[in-house]
């Protein structure tokens, strides 16, 4: 194990657990995962080697198959998936905001009935929130829920899917006005719905569509789409918990999920990002000697390595709040906001540190140099993490009187 990024205090279990998991990353997915990226290729043997280990199932209670670990075996367990490759953690992440959904909220027939065949990777979860004309402006949806005897009926579009292909369970947020009058606060007529669908592409099951791939700069291998709803016809006993009018505090829940993950891929990213430059600063010469006894690239280095440090440490405290059952909305935009930002910066610097190679496909830095800015964005922007900061902040320290 490397200097960098250790977690004190983790169980004989825990250690097991990610030292597999780094031995798979290092096996399984580094050799590959550049190769895989450029054809934009889905990861199938990645996906079904991490099925064998139990990944699908690592934060799923024990009585449903899972392994019943904590959110911060989980976060570690990303942080070195994305080190590897980050579109492979990508491919978790939404399976897992599902599964931590159901385990919290669910019903106990939906929790049954889904949960033990989510920790064996046979169902797969996406969820949905973002629509094309808005993203971290979750009150302005416009997907609409109407109430049709035993079932609702489901319009709308929806954006930006992680495994919308690929996934067979989507979670989707619209808006219900069933019990909700008009002038009720938007956050309040909202609910989620549990859509369960056959993989692939085109209409894939009736009202349900999913176009198809959209074409990223960077992130590939995991297909992210777009959802329409046209008519789409949803049983009532698929409405997440059993009652309308709850689902944004279920997605937000999910989210705060989502973020302590990101945190955690920034970290994993930094990290690739750090090795190949201290690896490279090490073998490319310049003036006589290796780049590494140049100053300035020992300058680079050592601000690398303390961005990989201090993105580490807030990512874990981050995960360990929600473990212990506390509000962690402040924790885990801090840690997102701060490991994004810092993941971006160090990829850059080991761009610049590998000069001219950088900019070749032929190079691992050029895969990193175009994930990295997905992370700026994914749940939530940095400057929607700033405002939730700043109110929480403010929340804390009001003055009094």
């Amino acid at each position: 194990m490397a200097r960098l990024a250790r977690t004190a205090g983790l169980t004989d279990v825990q250690q097991e657990i990610l030292s597999t998991v780094r031995d798979f990353v290092d096996k399984e997915i580094i050799p590959v995962a550049t190769e895989l990226e450029h054809r934009d290729e889905y990861p199938q043997a990645i996906v079904d080697g991490l099925k064998e280990l139990g990944l699908f199932g690592l934060m799923i209670p024990e009585e449903y198959g899972g392994l019943g670990e904590s959110l911060l075996t989980y976060a570690l367990c990303v942080e070195e998936i994305a080190r590897g490759w980050m579109s492979v953690s990508g491919i978790i992440n939404t399976h897992f905001i599902v599964a931590y959904m159901l385990k919290q909220h669910g019903t106990q027939e939906q929790r049954e009935h889904f949960l033990p065949r989510m920790a064996a990777g046979e169902v797969r979860g996406a969820f949905s929130m973002s629509e094309p004309a808005l993203g971290s402006d979750v009150s302005a949806i416009t997907s609409k829920a109407v109430r049709d005897g035993d079932e609702y009926v489901l319009n709308g579009q929806k954006m930006w899917l992680t495994n919308g292909g690929s996934s067979t369970l989507v979670a989707v947020l619209v808006k219900s006005d069933e019990g909700h009058p008009e002038g009720t606060a938007p956050h309040k007529s909202m609910t989620t719905f549990l859509v369960e669908k056959e993989p692939g592409f085109g209409e894939v099951r009736p009202g349900l569509t999913i176009p198809g791939k959209i074409d990223k700069m960077g992130y590939k291998g995991v297909d992210t789409t777009e959802l329409i709803m046209d008519g789409l016809r949803v049983p009532a006993d698929r409405v997440l918990g059993g009652a309308t009018g709850r689902g944004f505090y279920q997605m937000m829940d999910g989210v705060e999920v989502g973020r302590v993950n990101v945190a955690a891929r920034g970290c994993g990213v930094a990290q690739r990002a750090f090795e190949l430059g201290v690896s490279y600063a090490q073998q490319r010469h310049t003036f006589g000697k290796p780049i590494a006894q140049h100053q300035a690239i020992q300058f680079k280095l050592a601000e690398m390595a303390t961005k990989v440090e201090a993105a580490h440490a807030m990512m874990v405290n981050a995960a360990r709040k929600k473990d212990s059952g506390e509000r962690n909305d402040l924790e885990a935009g801090m840690a997102k906001y701060l490991a994004s930002e810092y993941c971006k910066e160090v990829v850059e610097d080991a761009f610049r540190i590998h000069g001219g190679y950088g900019f070749s496909k032929e190079y691992e830095i050029e895969r990193l140099y175009r994930e990295a800015p997905m992370l700026l964005i994914g749940e939530g922007t940095a400057e929607i993490q700033k405002m939730i900061i700043g109110r929480r902040l403010l929340e804390e320290y009001r003055l009094q009187g």
